[in-house]
């Protein structure tokens, strides 16, 4: 055997003896659960993370995310009064560690989003909005997205996977709709701004009328007080105080009398 066939020889057995070191050597990243397979079927067999041996070309090993993940789906709906609604939801979840081997055997660890997951949250959205009014769903979005939750979780937990936070991020509706609901809410100001204005004038008015009531009592009140007084004048006045009187204002000088054609001064 020549020298260089030897060397390429010896070169090829190295490069296979590293691949085959390569392949029996396998890294479970942090937060994962590894499914060890056998010939590319599940064995039923998980890996935690970190450094692990397998058997080269007869075990693989897949990685499944145990980490808590999420998921924004766009989801359509319709109300009970058969308005049309556009909704986003965000949902934060986990793959159950003691879930990993079904989810890659009966699923597969990167598609249960696309299989399981997005369609059950378009099925609970369907399922609560269809309870609700257009209006209801804005007045009421807290306990629409606690039902949806409510849905969702009873729908996947059976695959292991665990919903750990679920948000309707955004209602929307139809732009005759939202043309509608802008012009209740400015019917409904002016009605409020009518009932204020109204209330005032009814204030102003009680107003006006106790100041009404309240001079016409001390007017009467005054008149009272002077007819009472002209009672005790009038009850007071007697002949001799008249007399009294006169005498008291009398200057002492006897009055003037003419008669016939003389007159008579008396000094």
């Amino acid at each position: 055997m020549k020298k260089g066939t030897s060397v390429a020889i010896s070169a090829a057995l190295a490069c296979l003896a590293l691949i085959l070191v390569v392949s029996a050597v396998t890294i479970v990243p942090v937060g994962s659960t590894g499914v060890v397979k056998n010939f590319g079927a599940p064995s039923g067999r998980t890996l935690n993370n970190g450094l692990h041996f397998k058997i080269p070309l007869v075990q693989s090993v897949e990685n499944v995310d145990n980490k808590i993940q999420k998921l924004q789906v766009d989801a359509s709906a319709v109300s009970m009064d058969l308005q049309a609604v556009s909704s986003v939801i965000a949902v934060n979840y986990k793959i159950n560690p003691a879930s990993s081997v079904d989810i890659v055997r009966n699923i597969g660890a990167q598609v249960y989003e696309d299989k399981i997951l997005s369609p059950a949250v378009q099925e609970s959205v369907k399922s609560a909005t269809a309870k609700y009014t257009a209006e209801g769903l804005i007045t009421e979005r807290a306990k629409v997205g606690t039902e949806i939750a409510e849905s969702l979780k009873s729908k996947v937990e059976d695959y292991g996977i665990v919903v750990q936070e679920f948000n309707i991020v955004n209602f929307d509706f139809s732009e005759a709709f939202n043309r509608a609901i802008e012009e209740k809410q400015v019917a409904q100001q002016n009605l409020l701004r009518v009932e204020t204005e109204q209330k005032e004038l009814v204030v102003k008015a009680e107003a006006a009328a106790k100041a009404a009531e309240a001079q016409a009592r001390a007017i009467l009140i005054e008149a009272e007080a002077q007819a009472k007084a002209n009672t005790l004048l009038s009850e007071s006045i007697s002949t001799v105080l008249v007399e009294y009187e006169k005498i008291q204002k009398w200057d002492g000088k006897l009055p003037s009398v003419s008669g016939g054609n003389a007159i008579v001064d008396i000094r």
